[in-house]
């Protein structure tokens, strides 16, 4: 306990309160050398279709390859910007959705689905039935972007996805589907951190596309 009485516990997440208790998750983080507001603004504004890597690319192809098999991929959107959420901009167009901002800090967004199947079937709602939403059969998946000061120059900006099923049964298959795609959700977030990093750091000058060399190499 610090001299102040307090227990060291940093400040409550908006996570915490979008979905507290959950039973899968990945968290990714990143060191930026780029002020926390412009790290921020780098998330907010970023394309969440315009993230690729070779990895995330073979990923994603084998994700929506069974919807491909049944004709059934939907019209792309031109863009899915993480910001629209928040502001509004495609409210109802797709499932995801915003659930709570702390400004120049914290960006949390969900969706309700049974992402277990070949092809996903959503549960569209509105933000605020999200939390209580409790009927058996799905998963409810939680995503943040927190930002966090990092020393004088840098900022470290963190990536977490969480999920909880409703039920024993879906809870069993979301598990059989974790098993699957864990590593794929942790090439996600760390390709999606990428962006976000090359963007801030863009904006800051800052920005080396080199290779980082380490010693001996």
């Amino acid at each position: 306990m610090g001299a102040d009485g307090s227990t060291g516990a940093g400040a409550p997440l908006l996570l915490d309160g979008a979905l507290p208790d959950f039973r899968f998750a990945r968290l990714e983080s990143t060191a930026i050398a780029a002020p926390p507001g412009v790290v921020f603004g780098a998330a907010r504004d970023l394309d969440l279709r315009s993230v690729h890597s070779p990895l995330l690319d073979v990923v994603m192809w084998v994700r929506v390859m069974p919807d491909k098999l049944r004709n059934r991929i939907p019209p792309p959107l031109p863009e899915m910007r993480v910001a629209h959420l928040f502001d509004l901009a495609s409210k109802g167009e797709q499932p995801w959705m915003a659930l709570g901002e702390n400004p120049g800090r914290e960006l949390v967004f969900g969706a309700v689905g049974k992402v277990w199947k070949p092809s996903i079937e959503w549960r569209w709602m509105e933000p605020e039935d999200f939390t209580p939403f409790d009927e058996p059969g799905w998963a409810k998946m939680a995503a943040a972007f927190v930002v966090h000061p990092y020393g004088a120059r840098r900022t470290l900006l963190t990536y977490e996805a969480r999920t909880v099923c409703t039920d024993l049964e879906s809870t069993a298959r979301f598990l059989r589907y974790w098993t699957l795609v864990s590593g794929g959700v942790g090439i996600v977030l760390r390709a999606t951190l990428k962006a976000v990093k090359e963007a801030a750091e863009r904006e800051s000058g800052l920005y080396d596309p080199s290779p980082v060399s380490h010693p001996g190499s």
